[in-house]
């Protein structure tokens, strides 16, 4: 189920609530929790709606500028029944606390057979260890440029570091990948230590904020949400890509940990 960026921060701060979809049989479930970039989300209902009993509320409750906003939306397609689904904020994606947690000497065995599993089930044969080293040599590189690296297709290039994911091995930032701190010493096991740069201190940026802002603050040295509190709202704004809602959506990361833009005084 795909939620928009500004909607996924309004359900986390508790703005909305509810969503509606098109579809022609229901394709989440009740208690179905769903991963997304501000944490778990849980469905809480979903039941088919006729189109005109929508009523006000019920676009206040998705977010919609207005009922007409809505209906018009859920008018393109023709095909299907109207789902009203509810939605509410599960809390942190558990795999945030599983990356930063530097695994025993047992676990380690127990990742590492996982990982071969993998390999073993794989029609590409072994790739879990390459798929490690090279983002631990290349952090912050977009998915294409590393599947090209590889010669894979970039869908299944991603599919296979989501399996990383799930084990708390990497971490995307709102540009690439890196390695998490149980990844490198699952690594680290496998090839001996190995000398890298200093781990960014703060929080990431956001991935919400999209491709272009993110490589302007990078261009311009701010890699973490504390950087960018350094900045004036204006002075970011002068930076090419980055636009109103990226603007707006930093601000909300900057509020989440109690900061506000340089100049500006956060209640």
């Amino acid at each position: 189920m795909m939620i928009r960026p500004a909607e996924l921060e309004a359900i986390r701060d508790g703005e909305i609530d509810l969503a509606f979809r098109r579809w022609d049989r229901p394709r989440v479930k009740v208690g179905t929790r769903l991963r997304t970039a501000v944490g778990l989300l849980e469905v809480t209902s979903v039941e088919p709606v006729p189109l005109s009993a929508l009523r006000a509320d019920d676009a206040r409750r998705c977010g919609a500028a207005s009922l007409a906003a809505l209906k018009n939306a859920l008018s393109v397609r023709t095909d299907g029944r109207v789902f009203r689904v509810g939605l509410s904020y599960a809390g942190p994606d558990p795999r945030e606390r599983l990356r930063e947690t530097v695994p025993a000497p047992d676990e380690l065995a127990d990742i590492i057979a996982g990982l071969d599993r993998l390999d073993a089930a794989s029609p590409i044969g072994a790739w879990t260890r390459a798929t490690l080293r090279l983002i631990d040599t290349n952090p912050e590189v977009r998915a294409p440029e590393l599947a090209l690296e590889v010669g894979r297709p970039t869908p299944e290039f991603k599919r296979d570091v989501r399996k990383l994911k799930e084990r708390g091995l990497t971490e995307s930032l709102a540009i690439g990948y890196r390695l998490s701190p149980r990844g490198e010493a699952v690594l680290d096991h496998e090839d001996g230590p190995r000398e890298r740069a200093p781990r960014r201190t703060g929080t990431p940026l956001p991935r919400t904020i999209g491709a272009p802002a993110t490589r302007a603050l990078r261009a311009a040295d701010l890699h973490t949400v504390e950087a960018v509190s350094t900045w004036t709202r204006r002075d970011l704004a002068a930076l090419h890509g980055v636009g109103p809602i990226a603007l707006d959506r930093l601000a909300a990361a900057l509020a989440a940990i109690g900061l506000d833009y340089a100049g500006e005084q956060h209640d």
